[in-house]
């Protein structure tokens, strides 16, 4: 199947939103992409892996975070804020796998780094990474063959 929101016209518009609202509460571009790049390795998405790479990079991201945003607790070129988003990340996307999905100390470390308004972007972004994840996987979408 192609992927269903082409069917569903509508749903390109509430997309949109999403991003719209995501990127505008100031959080640094290069870190949303690596929220996205987080969540979609761990849900195994190649079109979203694809394309949140080829994003960080233009959002002048290096090869050497790039490659290691995957074992990122173990790497010494993510500041604090990004280690931050990262954790969130990765309890957000695993909701599943543990009775305190996001425990209060992965919370108030975010916190500590973001005002509300930037915490939220954070979480919609999440959350709409997960919704990608979801739609590409379900619907086996591929990366795209030809990078150019």
């Amino acid at each position: 199947m192609d992927n269903p929101a082409s069917f569903l016209p509508d749903s390109i518009k509430a997309i949109n939103l999403l991003y719209k609202a995501a990127h505008s509460a100031g959080v640094d571009p290069a870190l949303l992409e690596l929220v996205h790049l987080r969540g979609s390795q761990i849900n195994g998405c190649a079109p979203c892996v694809e394309s949140g790479a080829r994003a960080a990079r233009k959002n002048g991201e290096t090869d050497e975070r790039l490659m290691t945003v995957a074992v990122w607790r173990e790497t010494p070129w993510f500041s604090d804020a990004e280690r931050a988003a990262l954790a969130l990340s990765e309890h957000a996307t695993r909701l599943a796998d543990t009775p305190d999905a996001v425990p209060d100390a992965v919370w108030d470390d975010a916190a500590k780094h973001f005002d509300e308004t930037q915490l939220a972007a954070i979480v919609v972004w999440i959350a709409t990474t997960n919704f990608f994840n979801r739609i590409n996987v379900t619907t086996r979408q591929q990366a795209p063959q030809n990078w150019s």
